[in-house]
């Protein structure tokens, strides 16, 4: 069965889940883990994306985030592409690091939003990685120490996060801490990991006792909601189908890289989308390609067509460059 497309739209909730491929590490040190927070910070800020909560394991991170202007598509690729090139270049590796498509759940705010907080940095306790909540209170790696005021993070949504919690920011520290605290013994959680009718129904009891009055409920893998959001979010992606975001700006910011990158090498954009295989062409093709997908965001097939060749010459493209550091 082919996979459903993304639901999105600028200002959606979303609980992402990145996962390394069959389970692999993702970060290795501190090097790693900082060089993934510093993307993950300074793209949010780029793409005025919110980050709300955030959780740093060694093989998966977690990541609740709402979607900004440029959509979420567009904030992944740069954030997974980018860390996965730097992690293979100071590993000396190959290949894929995470799963080829991350998990991405629209999520209902009312009735989840201090729910995911809680699940997203409690992770590092469950997976003992820390072995108490004061040792998670001053734990680095997500964003839970963030929060409470005992690490910084400019580009992390703080004041919208404790607003839940209070009106005083002191007030809302301690009664955010108690919220976490309270959710120690929970465990897992996998009704926060994913959609579907039983989430949205509330449990499967309610999906028993919908069904034996034959009541239909709503209910999408997507999303984590409400039978009532969850219907919401489907019409309005069906009616206005703002899950495709529009490109216009930077399509426009890629051909006008194109031209001046064309007028500084001295070659004309004709040569350079006609597939010409001349060194100094194809030095400038591969230097595109990389600052097209790993700074624009913008996907290999559209580079693609932005260059004039095939989606698997943007894929050697890539890899050339990166080997010669172009």
């Amino acid at each position: 069965m082919p996979r459903k497309a993304r639901l999105d739209a600028p200002g959606t909730l979303h609980h992402i889940i990145i996962r390394g491929i069959e389970r692999r590490k993702i970060v290795n040190d501190k090097t790693d883990r900082r060089n993934f927070v510093s993307r993950l910070g300074q793209i949010a800020v780029e793409t005025e994306t919110s980050v709300c909560a955030w959780s740093l394991m060694t093989n998966h991170a977690h990541i609740l985030l709402r979607s900004g202007p440029v959509g979420l598509s567009t904030y992944m690729r740069r954030l997974l592409t980018g860390y996965a090139v730097s992690y293979n270049r100071r590993h000396r590796r190959y290949g894929h690091l995470f799963q080829n498509r991350y998990k991405s759940i629209v999520c209902e705010e009312d009735p989840y939003f201090k729910e995911l907080v809680r699940y997203i940095h409690l992770n590092p306790l469950r997976a003992k990685l820390v072995t108490s909540l004061a040792e998670l209170d001053r734990y680095p790696w997500c964003g839970h120490s963030v929060l409470l005021g005992k690490a910084k993070n400019d580009w992390q949504d703080c004041d919208y996060v404790l607003k839940w919690f209070g009106y005083r920011e002191n007030e809302a520290r301690r009664a955010y801490r108690q919220f976490v605290k309270s959710g120690i013994d929970q465990g897992r959680r996998p009704e926060l990991v994913g959609g579907g009718l039983i989430r949205s129904a509330g449990g499967w009891s309610e999906v028993k006792a919908l069904r034996s009055r034959n009541m239909q409920a709503a209910a999408d893998e997507r999303i984590l909601g409400t039978s009532g959001f969850v219907k919401q979010v489907i019409e309005e992606s069906e009616k206005k189908l703002k899950y495709q975001f529009p490109t216009g700006k930077l399509l426009e910011k890629s051909k006008q890289l194109i031209a001046e990158e064309c007028k500084k090498e001295k070659i004309s954009k004709e040569a350079l989308k006609a597939g010409s295989r001349r060194r100094e062409i194809s030095r400038v093709r591969f230097r595109l390609a990389k600052i097209l997908v790993e700074e624009y965001g913008i996907s290999q097939a559209e580079a693609a067509r932005q260059l004039g060749v095939s989606s698997t010459a943007i894929v050697k493209a890539l890899s050339r460059a990166r080997e010669n550091k172009l």
